[in-house]
């Protein structure tokens, strides 16, 4: 039985090398990408190789109802909602009318936004507005104390073999330590934990980018 070898970390120069040979970014996304990395939060968006990832899991689920918890500028939206059907839509939730208004114009540069509905306000209260066991996938990225709050309710939301996103569940390796009990850790590293024993699901938690977990309704 062949024993579990950790990947070397990627250095600069090979990260560069797999996104030149896998980033398919149009030009319009590139530059809500590009717009984005000015700002002071720009660590909030998806990694750029996580775009086409979560484009593909969409094209995959034969998804067409989508909904995504935190848009920030609406990099990952972009990708998913030219991921769907002609029929398909994308629900976003995002409370900053800031980040909504990057969002907007580029998704109206990509030729998306007519498959995305921007929900304004306080996620948990959004989420309480959607029809239960309607949609496809669900993407969480948001505030992290509410995180296992999001689950919940995306579960709810999804049908019977919806498919849920979690980003950022190794937490820039801070889940991994104990001595980090700072209230976004101390959410996530429970949640991590309760996926592992959730029965509703299958799971697969992947080291990707800052964390993705993947868990499929049963």
């Amino acid at each position: 039985m062949q024993s579990f070898v950790r990947p070397t970390p990627m250095t600069d120069r090979l990260y560069e090398y797999v996104l030149s040979v896998s980033l398919r970014e149009p030009p319009a996304l590139r530059a809500l990408r590009e717009e984005t990395a000015k700002l002071p939060d720009a660590e909030w968006q998806i990694a750029p190789e996580q775009g086409p990832f979560l484009a593909l899991l969409v094209q995959l689920a034969g998804a067409k109802n989508c909904l995504e918890v935190g848009t920030f500028t609406g990099y990952s939206a972009a990708w998913v909602s030219g991921a769907l059907p002609a029929d398909g839509k994308l629900v976003c939730c995002e409370i900053n009318e800031t980040f909504a208004s990057v969002a907007r114009k580029h998704w109206a540069a990509a030729g998306v936004a007519d498959k995305i509905e921007l929900r304004m306000g306080a996620a948990l209260e959004t989420l309480k507005t959607l029809p239960a066991g309607h949609f496809d996938y669900a993407f969480i990225d948001a505030d992290k104390a509410n995180y296992d709050a999001y689950y919940e309710k995306c579960l709810q939301l999804s049908r019977p073999g919806g498919l849920i996103a979690i980003d950022n569940t190794l937490w820039d390796g801070r889940v991994a330590d104990p001595s980090v009990t700072d209230v976004d850790t101390r959410a996530i590293r429970a949640l991590n934990q309760k996926l592992f024993a959730d029965a509703r699901v299958s799971l697969s938690f992947l080291p990707f980018a800052d964390g993705l977990t993947l868990a499929r309704k049963l």
